[in-house]
């Protein structure tokens, strides 16, 4: 059974350890295994910024393209997001996660938006093994978000707002010229109303190597930008195998969302991916989400459509009662003609 004597913060034992068994795995033995490494196509996006050769930039734009449709995540050089920012906002990450888990978890920090194992787990298969802090950029800014020994990080999630926001626009706009369709849409309807900073610590597991540290999902989103740290286990859907990405110090990872598949109507892949964790060290990582407003229609942007029109809010809200009901979730097949 599970080993309620190692002690972990978030204390996932005392809450969940009736799901977990130690004959029970996540990562190997029911959902393919891993196959090997690999790297992400890796896109240098100076050409996009420099105003130089139009060849250049056109090839560049063929890239992302390519990379969103075959394989629906790539990584950017060169993004506008300056490193020291990042690393910045990592040290506050590490500060704020170091927290006991009472004062996490009960004194409203940021927005009060500390989220920490999976509630819906009926089994180990359903169970993320980790933390996070999910922020909708409009709260940053309020009072109370920071305060204490956070006192520097509102300033540096500013920051990264902003930095993600442009690099996120710049993308989208490409994707969406790419399909000679306005990119005019992102612009008017994703802004810091309706997207989201997310924080995530994934601790060590020392009770099984297979854990999920993030469970097998796709994003709800348009577009997700990822920093993560030299500790691994990312790992995506590629050709009908788990393949593990190997962590770049260089560069953010970019994939794909639910949504941009619906938009691009199945040009762009929203691509399965998963984490695993590690027995020995934490993970960090941060991840930028491009979401519309609620209300927002997500139509394809050709005909004939694979999917019906739906706004947002009724995907969320689709996406929750799946989950509710079944532990995972359904997805854009739900909305399919």
């Amino acid at each position: 059974m599970f080993d309620t004597e190692n002690k972990c913060d978030p204390p996932f034992a005392d809450r969940y350890g009736s799901l977990f068994d130690s004959g029970t795995t996540c990562g190997g033995s029911w959902d393919g295994g891993i196959v090997g490494a690999c790297e992400l196509p890796l896109i240098d996006l100076k050409a996009l910024r420099s105003g130089g050769d139009e060849g250049e930039r056109r090839a560049c734009m063929s890239a992302i393209a390519k990379a969103s449709s075959e394989w629906g995540f790539f990584q950017v050089l060169n993004h506008g997001v300056r490193r020291e920012l990042l690393e910045e906002m990592r040290r506050e990450q590490v500060k704020v996660f170091g927290m006991p888990f009472e004062k996490k978890s009960s004194c409203r920090l940021l927005n009060d938006s500390y989220r920490w194992g999976t509630a819906t787990a009926t089994s180990v298969k359903e169970f993320s093994w980790s933390e996070a802090f999910h922020i909708p950029l409009s709260k940053i800014s309020e009072e109370g978000v920071c305060h204490g020994e956070l006192s520097t990080m509102r300033e540096v999630m500013e920051k990264l707002a902003v930095a993600m926001s442009d690099l996120a626009r710049l993308l989208a706009g490409i994707l969406a010229e790419n399909l000679d369709h306005p990119k005019q849409f992102f612009e008017e309807n994703c802004n810091e109303s309706t997207c989201f900073l997310r924080l995530n610590r994934y601790p060590p597991c020392p009770f099984s190597p297979e854990m999920y540290g993030l469970v097998p999902h796709t994003d709800s989103d348009f577009l997700t930008i990822l920093f993560q740290d030299q500790v691994g286990g990312l790992q995506l859907m590629k050709d009908s195998k788990w393949v593990s990405v190997k962590p770049n110090p260089d560069t953010l990872i970019v994939n794909v969302g639910d949504l941009f598949q619906a938009w691009s109507n199945d040009k762009y892949k929203s691509v399965e991916h998963k984490v695993m964790v590690n027995a020995k060290v934490e993970r960090y990582s941060i991840a930028y989400f491009m979401c519309p407003s609620y209300d927002t229609m997500i139509g394809s942007f050709k005909e004939p459509s694979h999917y019906r029109n739906f706004t947002f809010g009724e995907y969320r809200r689709q996406v929750q009662e799946d989950v509710r009901k079944s532990g995972h979730k359904v997805g854009l097949p739900r909305f399919l003609i």
